[in-house]
């Protein structure tokens, strides 16, 4: 009490001017100071180890500053407008860099808290104190323990921590290369023999040195394309700008030994592939199946690669080892090379400067790896893992597992029993579906560290969602897309399932790769690539994409984000058969052409011809059970809008219909009490529901995936009342769904509709055509 009244009654003695001043600069006005005439003694205080710790903890040890008389008075005023505002920039700006300064008071500690989560890994536990303030915080992993909570988007974008003790072991910069591991060796082996340096792809790809008459040319120029059959792929496509007529020829036999693999490469590879191989391969052949012998051959080669025929029942884990051999083998030799130069580096004379030690990006990512789900991400490392374990005996060290398996991995019990759905359905949902994480490896030698900051990573295993939090949005302030400006192999798999998901995220990653970053985030220029000082990584970036089936959007992807000087291998086989030929039951199909002048007019004219040519055949009472099958959301929403305008009876199904609203759907369709049915290709996609009940179908546009269109059809089976000469099926198609309806009722028929201008009724009885 007595201090309180001896700051008012010293508040009392200030004039206006004085109080003013103590409001907007928190002191009095150095003109009204009592200056003393006696000078005042210095003391010289030694700071100790821990003096960086909150100002919280040093008050309540020791009391060393005594509380001015102009914070006495401080307190009793009401704190301005201005000085508010203030404190809440200081507040959310230590909350932002992770520290745990007193300032930011019980709000800033709890948001602190929940992002932070609980400690799970006991190892981890100390990374978590030694977090930063610099702008790499904002990227990489997405905790440093406790659950995950990068789908909650209350969080944000999560700090990622340092971890000081890994740091030094994982860095590039400060590592050599080590004489037992017998990679030191193979490097100088290979820079003296001047027929291993040319011919090895690696070294052959990123030495290249282009002219800007060669970068003009791939910016302006068309390519060339030659065509070629393989004996496994099938028909490729071989195009690019500089390399003109020039293609390659599958080799019938391939010895690992030739394929430049890195150590220990060669020796982890057949036996972590031999659950692929049969005893119908060759035994000068042992390691590869012919699918894996083709696509690595050219992986190997750096072009780009576009492969659409992955199958998760028959060839996609095939498929994910090759990307995985290639994807492992570009980052050991590029680290190699790192190691080795930092050996020669130190040895060398100080104040001598050579350029031969170019060996790094801007950034240290190498290889991005797009993949749909977690389960996906778990497999990956796994492969990583086997590939980097030459025995038994010398097991990797892999930082974080335990954490890795928690996140990443499923729990059997969670699946429902009893639920009974297709085999490429239950193939590719298997495992942790969750599709927004991403996660950073770093390998050096005989060890990884999983949950590596992205500046510190190799490897960036990401889903399209877990990127587009990260790169942010124009105008938002946490967001960060300078890690991926020196990324060489860009790996893309599953394509088709993220245009289920949502194609933008693809798009928006796609416009922010290999830019300049907007920081130089302690790179030695030194060490940098001319490649990428000029802004050039782009035309030496591989991109590897591998999906389901011909979609325009994924052809567009790879004919215009891709830039790869090497060129480019696509591979085009066409369907013989269409899906149609595995209708099962005997049902007259209409195809009914709509004609548009351009690819942007076609959405509005399948609009106004099914409202106005369609839909009026179908409102007739005995024309009831209409499912009208709608691949677009955006078209369901137009379609429903407009049902709900002229006050149709229909109900309807999406991908966001809640699972009550699904049941009472279905059953009022069943017994015939809606008379349409509006139903999306993505609910289709997620559940695979059966819809009984139907009689008429509506196919408002061709299915993305061919078999969808077969077993739409086959549900008409599941109906155990109805006449078979009343089933119909009507589908809207116009000349840019040449692709969706050659995988529907094969190529030859194909040709044949679209020349024509007329309808076209097919007839399909059982299973053939």
């Amino acid at each position: 009490m007595g201090k309180r009244r001896g700051g008012r009654e010293l508040l009392r003695s200030l004039s206006k001017r004085q109080k003013k001043h103590l409001r907007e600069f928190g002191e009095e006005h150095p003109f009204y100071d009592k200056v003393s005439g006696r000078p005042e003694a210095t003391q010289i205080c030694e700071l100790s180890e821990t003096s960086d710790k909150s100002s919280g903890e040093s008050d309540s040890e020791t009391e060393v500053e005594q509380v001015s008389v102009y914070h006495k008075l401080l307190a009793t005023l009401k704190t301005s407008p201005e000085s508010e505002s203030e404190e809440e920039e200081d507040e959310s700006e230590s909350e932002e860099a992770g520290e745990s300064e007193t300032e930011v008071g019980s709000e800033g500690s709890q948001e602190l808290g929940e992002a932070d989560g609980g400690a799970e890994d006991k190892n981890d536990a100390p990374a978590q104190e030694e977090a930063t303030d610099t702008g790499e915080q904002t990227v990489g992993q997405e905790q440093a323990d406790g659950p995950d909570t990068s789908c909650d988007p209350s969080h944000g974008v999560i700090e990622e921590f340092t971890d000081v003790k890994h740091e030094s072991e994982f860095s590039l910069e400060t590592n050599f290369m080590e004489e037992e591991s017998g990679d030191c060796n193979a490097d100088k082996r290979d820079s003296n023999s001047s027929q291993a340096f040319s011919e090895d792809p690696f070294k052959q790809h990123m030495n290249k040195e282009l002219e800007e008459k060669e970068v003009e040319k791939m910016s302006t120029l068309p390519k060339t394309s030659s065509q070629s059959k393989w004996p496994r792929l099938g028909q490729l496509t071989f195009s690019s700008t500089l390399e003109k007529d020039k293609t390659l020829k599958a080799d019938k036999e391939v010895d690992v030994k030739q394929l430049y693999l890195h150590k220990p490469l060669e020796t982890t590879w057949p036996k972590v592939n031999k659950q692929f191989l049969s005893s119908v391969n060759k035994p000068s052949d042992p390691s590869f199946t012919p699918l894996q012998r083709e696509l690595f051959f050219i992986m190997n080669t750096y072009r780009d690669l576009f492969y659409p025929e992955r199958n998760a029942l028959t060839n996609g884990e095939e498929i994910r080892h090759a990307y995985c051999l290639h994807a492992l083998n570009h980052v050991l030799k590029a680290n190699a090379q790192v190691l080795s130069n930092n050996a020669k580096r130190r040895d060398q004379k100080p104040g001598t400067d050579n350029d031969d030690y170019r060996d790094q990006g801007l950034t240290r990512p190498k290889v991005l790896m797009i993949v749909p789900f977690r389960e996906c991400a778990l497999r990956i490392v796994h492969i990583f893992i086997s590939l980097l374990e030459v025995n038994d005996k010398r097991k990797i060290d892999v930082s974080n597992k335990k954490r890795f398996k928690g996140e990443f991995g499923s729990d059997p019990e969670e699946k429902p029993p009893n639920l009974k759905r297709p085999e490429d359905y239950e193939a590719v949902f298997a495992g942790n579906i969750d599709d927004h994480f991403r996660i950073g490896v770093a390998i050096l030698q005989k060890s990884m560290r999983l949950y590596a900051p992205f500046y510190s990573s190799d490897i960036i295993i990401a889903s399209p969602l877990g990127m587009r939090t990260i790169i942010g949005a124009e105008g938002e302030k946490k967001r960060d897309f300078d890690f991926l400006s020196s990324i060489e192999i860009l790996i893309i798999d599953q394509a088709d399932i993220y245009l289920m998901q949502n194609w933008e995220h693809v798009l928006h990653l796609m416009k922010h790769i290999n830019l300049l970053p907007l920081d130089s985030h302690g790179v030695d220029f030194s060490r940098v690539r001319m490649l990428n000082l000029n802004n050039w990584s782009k035309y030496y970036r591989q991109t590897l994409l591998f999906s389901a089936l011909q979609d325009p959007q994924i052809n567009s992807v790879f004919n215009k984000h891709c830039f790869n000087y090497v060129g480019q291998v696509a591979v085009r086989n066409v369907p013989l058969s269409g899906s149609i030929s595995h209708v099962v039951v005997q049902l007259p199909h209409v195809f009914r052409r709509l004609e548009a002048e351009n690819l942007t007019s076609v959405i509005d004219t399948r609009f106004q011809f099914f409202v106005e040519k369609v839909l009026p055949e179908y409102r007739d009472a005995i024309m009831s059970h209409t499912l009208i099958y709608v691949p677009s959301y955006f078209d369901y929403v137009r379609l429903r809008n407009y049902f709900k305008k002229e006050d149709l009876n229909f109900t309807h199904i999406c991908e966001y219909t809640k699972k009550a609203a699904v049941c009472r759907a279905r059953r009022s369709f069943l017994k015939g009490e809606k008379h349409f049915l509006l139903f999306t290709e993505r609910f289709h996609f997620y559940k695979r529901y059966t819809i009984k009940g139907i009689r008429n179908l509506i196919f408002y546009e061709l299915p993305t995936y061919s078999h969808f269109y077969s077993e739409i059809c086959n549900m008409m089976k599941a109906t155990d009342n109805g006449v078979d000469a009343t089933w119909t099926c009507t589908v809207l198609y116009s000349k840019y769904d040449a692709q969706k309806l050659a995988a529907v009722v094969g190529i030859d028929r194909t040709a044949q509709m679209l020349q024509s201008k007329k309808n076209v009724h097919l007839f399909v009885t059982g299973e053939n055509e």
